[in-house]
């Protein structure tokens, strides 16, 4: 039953969701979901604490050095396969359903793990505790951000990830109790540890039965009412709880509901549409499950092994470890939200890497580091990894679509961990288990080098994220699929609907974007009623009265904005109803529908351009109404290239090239990415896409030149031809075409004659030009196209040498005819008044300096 359609709904609730204020209900929400992290931070610690007391005699369990590393490798091999098949499950059947039957599955494993008796029976129930976690982190993190508002999305994600840490430093401290033989016999104390586990997770358990389902998943599976009356709710708490109105909503999503989103369609989604964000997400989990998995697994061997600490000493150094690394998200958090994404996630993981390069160095140094020197290294390369590291998370979770999200999260996590989760404890553990100083360094390194790998892709391939709607960052399939963005998606999936039924979605959207367009034109009509009632009904003005009228005008605006919004989708709606009927009668390899996907896109960004004015109009603050005009004008020049390229498909099905709309949509392209660096505060890039767009401008302008050089030839030889024709119709005799010819060639060879010599003229002034600016007789040229040019196809070029040679020749014609002349008889004799600004005056400063005409 995947992929079976249940209908089209249109709905507010992603806008109702991320305009609401801070409230308990977001508390309820971190509190009932983030401590999953602290979950795993108790698991993990623990097993770093307790693992030099598993391998000491009396322990009531056999595990040596190695076999830690091999129960730390299990833990993650049993997190990535629980985060495969539970994040499918949770894309599936739901977050809440998921994440308390993950939950369920932690509860047994760590109490089994308790009852260890063996190596073989520990490794089996770490791996199912591994497995209970990993669908924790699929299904809670994909719940948290289709329930935080977006302009807090970062900083929660990267504190909620970061939560781990406490955990661990509850961890630590139990451990320093549990491992206290004076307390607890060997045998016991090291079994509570995983106990506590237990208690903790039934806690939450009772706290997380209170969390709501994602209203987000609801409403795309066919649930929109219960998702409506969850959404109604929260509003309710908040509005009880805060005394703050909220704001009204007017954007909407159209989505095709859908039971089930195949799992190929998921993983095709995240291959094939998103490939340099997959790239992207590899890259960030690899570098960092990495550098801490063999660091956090097998710190308290490590200390034990280099540094001679007693192993119930050891749990005060995973503490400071552990507090370093909450640390971090708390602290940076809100830049990631604020700075921006890209430059926050590649200066942490690049930040740490080069901390990490300095520790290996220092560790291989024997005498350098003590105990407490090398764990202070260690807490200063940590607080940049660990945001880093939570930013991967946060960065899988957001940037593909919603159907695919808890997948995409399982996915990478599991890839990531799967090379560098794996690697790293088991290529630790060994290294340790040597004793060699120069060997765990050369493991320091390669984490180290693998995190800059991380920041480096960042940098190239990063999304801004920042303070975005979800459906904004990547929208949701169901939802392109209901306004029908999907071109020709019938024909990709091998369908073969009949004509009408396969343009019978885009028709639908068609009319729902045509009657919300005449909504919004009625509310903007309603507006302007409203501001000339109070005009009437206050002739005496005031304060008040300005700002009612300001306020019903700005909302008329908006209203106005939105309908041409949904003019520009309705547009692109029938476009795609066309598209799809010719492409089920087109033959293959038929690039005829080319041009028409060109003008959809096109309207598609117009109609965001729009919606972005709009928010303009609404934004209260001065910087986020600049921020949504400075997009409008960047999603307008996206629109003018698709515009442009579609012009271009049209001319190559004529056989003329195109080359010209091709390099104008190059220039448009590059103003849209220099507006968009600007608004994020990239100006040395916006920069660079500024100086592309102005030389592919002057592309532009010379291949237009040069194509209409070709017309006005092509137009000349038909003027010949005719000309020909029309002599040796006359004459009646092969006679008349032989002296046509002559006549012809005649002409041809004085054209040629006339070309040359202006050539030469031109050539002989711009030397004597030269001679003069060397000499320094002139210090400056006057006339234009010495100050920048406006872009775009409508742009004049400046006054050309050949246009100048024309008036000074005239010039000296007048004078020649006349004798000497009055300067504005002069003028007047040539018609300077119709050849623009300046130009007489240039022309006739160059005859005098050529010496074709001196002053009296």
């Amino acid at each position: 039953m995947s992929d079976v359609q249940l209908g089209v709904i249109e709905t507010k609730i992603p806008s109702r969701l991320d305009r609401l204020p801070w409230s308990r209900f977001h508390w309820r929400i971190v509190l009932g979901l983030g401590t999953a992290w602290v979950l795993d931070g108790l698991e993990v610690t623990i097993v770093g604490s307790v693992a030099s007391r598993l391998t000491e005699h009396g322990s009531g369990i056999s595990i040596s050095a190695a076999g830690i590393g091999v129960a730390a490798a299990l833990y993650v091999v049993g997190a990535c396969a629980g985060a495969l098949v539970f994040g499918h499950l949770t894309d599936r059947f739901g977050r809440k359903k998921l994440f308390l039957i993950t939950l369920g599955l932690y509860m047994v494993a760590t109490a089994v793990t308790a009852v260890s008796f063996s190596a073989w029976f520990f490794f089996l129930f770490r791996f199912l505790t591994g497995a209970g976690i990993g669908g924790e982190y699929a299904a809670i993190n994909s719940a948290i951000d289709e329930l935080i508002p977006a302009r807090a999305r970062g900083r929660i994600d990267l504190v909620i990830n970061g939560s781990y840490w406490i955990g661990s430093i509850l961890g630590s401290a139990l451990a320093l109790l549990f491992l206290d033989e004076s307390i607890f016999p060997a045998d016991i104390g090291w079994r509570l540890t995983f106990v506590l586990g237990l208690i903790l997770a039934s806690a939450v358990m009772v706290v997380r039965r209170h969390v709501p389902e994602s209203p987000r998943w609801l409403f795309i599976h066919g649930r929109e009412e219960e998702a409506e009356a969850i959404v109604d709710a929260i509003e309710s708490d908040v509005q009880e709880h805060t005394d703050a109105p909220l704001a009204p909503v007017r954007r909407t999503l159209t989505v095709r509901q859908r039971r089930a989103i195949g799992f190929r369609s998921i993983v095709r989604t995240a291959i094939k549409e998103y490939p340099t964000r997959s790239i992207l997400c590899v890259a960030l989990f690899v570098g960092q499950a990495f550098i801490y998995n063999g660091i956090t697994f097998n710190l308290g061997t490590l200390m034990t092994k280099f540094f001679h600490v007693a192993s119930g000493t050891t749990p005060v150094f995973l503490i400071l470890y552990a507090a370093a690394n909450f640390v971090g998200p708390l602290v940076l958090g809100r830049l990631f939200d604020t700075v921006g994404r890209i430059p926050m996630i590649s200066g942490t993981y690049i930040g740490s890497a080069v901390l990490g390069l300095l520790l290996a160095g220092l560790f291989v140094e024997t005498g350098l580091l003590g105990a407490w020197t090398f764990i202070a290294v260690v807490m200063a390369t940590f607080l940049l990894a660990s945001a880093g590291a939570s930013a991967a998370y946060l960065t899988s979770s957001e940037i593909f679509p919603m159907e695919t999200r808890a997948l995409s999260i399982a996915f990478f996590y599991a890839i990531g961990t799967a090379v560098g989760g794996i690697a790293g404890p088991l290529l630790f553990g060994p290294l340790i288990s040597t004793g060699s100083k120069g060997l765990v360094g050369l493991a320091f390194v390669i984490g180290a080098v693998l995190m800059a790998a991380g920041g480096v892709t960042e940098l190239v391939f990063g999304v801004k994220a920042e303070q975005a709607q979800l459906e904004d960052i990547a929208k949701p399939l169901t939802a392109e699929e209901g306004e029908g963005a999907q071109e020709g998606a019938g024909v990709a999936e091998g369908e073969e609907a009949a004509e009408g039924e396969e343009a019978a979605p885009v028709q639908l959207a068609a009319s729902t974007h045509r009657a919300r367009a005449a909504e919004h034109r009625a509310a903007a009509a309603e507006h302007r009623a409203r501001f000339h009632e109070i005009l009437a009904g206050t002739a005496r003005g005031g304060p008040k009265a300005d700002e009612q009228l300001e306020l019903e005008d700005t909302l008329a605006q908006v209203s106005d904005a939105r309908a041409l919004a949904e003019d520009e989708r309705t547009a692109a709606a029938e476009a795609r109803a066309d598209l799809q009927r010719a492409a089920a009668a087109a033959h293959p390899g038929d690039r005829a529908g080319d041009g028409t996907l060109h003008a959809v896109r096109a309207a598609e960004l117009r109609a965001r351009s729009h919606d972005d004015e709009a928010q303009a109009l609404l934004s209260a603050d001065d910087a986020e109404s600049e921020r949504h005009r400075r997009l409008a004008d960047a999603a307008l020049e996206r629109a003018r290239s698709a515009e442009q390229l579609a012009l271009a498909s049209e001319a190559r099905r004529h056989g003329d090239g195109g080359a010209v709309h091709e390099a104008w949509a190059e220039m448009h392209e590059h103003r849209a990415e220099a507006i968009e660096h600007e608004v994020s505060g990239r100006a040395d890039v916006a920069a660079g896409h500024g100086r592309r767009a102005d030389q592919a401008a002057e592309r532009a302008r010379a291949l237009s030149f040069r194509q209409e050089a070709a017309e006005h030839r092509a137009r000349a030889a038909t003027e010949h031809e005719e000309h020909d024709t029309r002599m040796a119709a006359s004459s009646g005799s092969g006679t008349g075409d032989a002296t046509g010819l002559v006549a012809r060639q005649r002409r041809e060879a004085q054209a040629r004659a006339e070309a040359s010599a202006d050539d030469e003229r031109i050539r002989e002034r711009l030397t004597r030009r030269g001679r003069r600016e060397l000499s320094g007789m002139r210090r400056y040229r006057p006339g234009p196209g010495r100050l920048g040019r406006a872009f775009g196809p409508t742009a004049s070029p400046p006054l050309a040498e050949e246009a100048l040679d024309h008036e000074i020749v005239a010039i000296e014609r007048a004078l020649h005819d006349h004798g000497a002349t009055d300067r504005r008889e002069l003028a007047r004799l040539v018609g300077a008044r119709y050849w623009g600004p300046g130009v007489f005056n240039e022309a006739l400063r160059q005859a005098v300096a050529d010496g074709a005409v001196r002053r009296l």
